[in-house]
């Protein structure tokens, strides 16, 4: 949240930045415009999304799992990391419903939520779609 001297600041350069009217009324329209972007489900899910993969160690585990299931065990090796550090990172991604785990006698193994890569993919997809289409031009 800005601060009043701040927001004044802001409507003063809006002012003289170009002609839109009333820049008190248009920061309050572009405040709304704000409020209303954060709100955005579509943009929440992407960025949950992002934050997920968003780290290297994640995409690794990602990518050892794209070719098969596999025990914590397995990751920690694959990794060189500690047991906790990986299972941090397993919990980042089983909280985005990324990947799952289940127990095979004492260990954990994880696998990827196909479905939800799929769905991210097309969401992303039709994201960047859009993107591309401020601009005239094909992305994706």
């Amino acid at each position: 949240m800005l601060k009043k001297d701040d927001e004044k600041t802001i409507i003063k350069t809006l002012e003289s930045c170009t002609d839109f009217g009333d820049a008190q009324v248009y920061y309050k329209e572009l405040r709304k415009f704000g409020i209303d972007i954060k709100k955005n489900e579509e943009v929440i899910e992407i960025i949950n999304f992002l934050e997920a993969i968003g780290k290297d160690d994640r995409l690794y585990i990602i990518t050892a799992l794209k070719e098969k299931d596999r025990c914590v065990c397995e990751l920690e090796a694959i990794l060189q990391k500690s047991q906790p550090s990986v299972s941090h990172h397993l919990k980042i991604l089983e909280k985005a419903n990324l990947i799952r785990g289940w127990k095979k006698g004492k260990f954990t193994h994880y696998s990827l939520i196909k479905s939800n890569f799929i769905r991210f993919n097309k969401i992303l997809s039709e994201f960047l779609g859009n993107i591309s289409n401020w601009f005239g031009e094909i992305i994706i």
